[in-house]
């Protein structure tokens, strides 16, 4: 098997006109968001305005990172110290993170073999947890039955949160992820669908809410230069009420994003058109399960997952290694300690230890691999051989 040479973690490089509006800042001096003349909108502004527009949001805060977004949307609800948040057991740390961050406690529900929210668990954790608000994580870019989670949050009277770290781009039913909820979370972190290195949003249509973001955010007094904010009169006392925890994104961020934001539908067409090519190849493989995708799911496949469920320990090992051999960087969730970004909720020792059999069974077989657009077609068919012939290695070797 001849082996793949592309990167996994190379990105796109940034086009020339967010090259060319990076370098106008830079030339300008002129960082801060703040640091406007007259009724200027600067970068930032411009991108809020921007995105909100994307997302059929109202408001729209750009801030310094995904985490710092989730952080922010739970204290604008008054998550705090002894309250309950749920979330799910299978998501990267930046969440639990966010939630301890705040000083509460996640109480973490298990997912499916489709790697989403289970919602019979939650709602048995939403009576025994008495939760202050529920952060779901669309892990990997896969979404739950928002529909049915939605309804289900109303009749429990429970706000949802929605961390779309993965799904920016997505929708269900044609309803963009991120707009289920009191709020969205977005990342624009390096891997993430649009790049700025770090960076994030945080849209909602609650002014109130977003008003106490806002301030959160490091705004001052300067509110009213906001691209996506709401009326000066909701933040009469929002102001003078709520600390100052500035996470502001800048001015250079802001200018490298706006062009990015112009290709999002074209990228995740790209991505869609890789990720499915992967997936099918790898769904003719037996002892393999590749997640379902409703009818319901517009999703972006800027990532690619599969089970290998009745496979052991040392079974995953092989194909991790085999496929490490042949240039393929698969993650393992199961894995018994954290490597790079990948960790499952054992490593994660502030959160409090949580009994999750049907989560830990799931992650035991699972197997997560990166798409980037830097990727071609046939460098994605090169991929999905190699990893059709690890697999059904490890597995004949496995029956011997």
């Amino acid at each position: 098997m001849r082996p793949f040479t592309g990167s996994f973690t190379q990105q796109e490089t940034i086009a020339e006109d967010a090259i060319d509006a990076a370098v106008e800042v830079l030339r300008s001096g002129r960082l801060h968001r703040y640091n406007t003349v007259g009724d200027e909108l600067g970068p930032v502004a411009e991108l809020e305005k921007a995105y909100a527009a994307y997302q059929g949001a109202e408001y729209c805060l750009a801030c310094t990172s995904g985490g710092y977004a989730m952080a922010t949307a739970m204290r604008a609800l008054g998550v705090g110290p002894g309250d309950n948040v749920l979330t799910n057991a299978f998501t990267l740390a930046p969440v639990p993170g966010a939630i301890a961050g705040v000083g509460a406690e996640a109480v973490l529900v298990e997912i499916t073999p489709d790697l989403v929210l289970d919602l019979a668990d939650l709602e048995t954790k939403i009576a025994s947890a008495n939760p202050k608000a529920v952060l779901l994580s669309n892990m990997r870019g896969h979404l739950c039955d928002m529909d049915a989670l939605t309804a289900l949050l109303d009749r429990h009277d429970i706000p949802l949160i929605e961390d779309c770290a993965h799904t920016m781009g997505a929708s269900w039913n044609g309803r963009k992820s991120g707009s289920f909820g009191v709020a969205g979370c977005f990342s624009t972190q390096t891997y993430k669908h649009l790049n700025s290195g770090e960076g994030g949003f945080l849209t909602s249509n609650d002014p109130e809410f977003m008003a106490r973001a806002i301030m959160m955010s490091g705004s001052y007094m300067l509110y009213d230069r906001h691209g996506a904010a709401p009326s000066p009169e909701v933040f009469k006392d929002i102001r003078l009420d709520t600390p100052n925890m500035s996470g502001r994104m800048d001015n250079l961020r802001a200018s490298i994003l706006l062009p990015q934001l112009e290709q999002l539908e074209t990228n995740i067409e790209r991505w869609n058109e890789r990720h499915d090519l992967v997936a099918d190849r790898l769904r003719g493989v037996a002892d393999v399960y590749v997640p379902h995708r409703p009818a319901e799911e517009s999703y972006v496949g800027s990532s690619f997952q599969f089970l290998m469920p009745d496979a052991d320990a040392d079974t995953m090992r092989q194909v991790v290694a085999a496929a490490k051999k042949l240039g393929v960087e698969l993650k393992w969730f199961g894995a018994d300690m954290p490597v790079g970004f990948t960790s499952n909720h054992q490593s994660w020792r502030y959160v409090t230890a949580q009994h999750l059999p049907k989560t830990d069974a799931i992650l035991a077989g699972l197997l997560d691999m990166r798409i980037p657009l830097t990727f071609s077609l046939e460098d994605c068919a090169h991929v999905a051989d190699i990893l059709v012939h690890v697999v059904g290695q490890a597995l004949r070797k496995g029956a011997a």
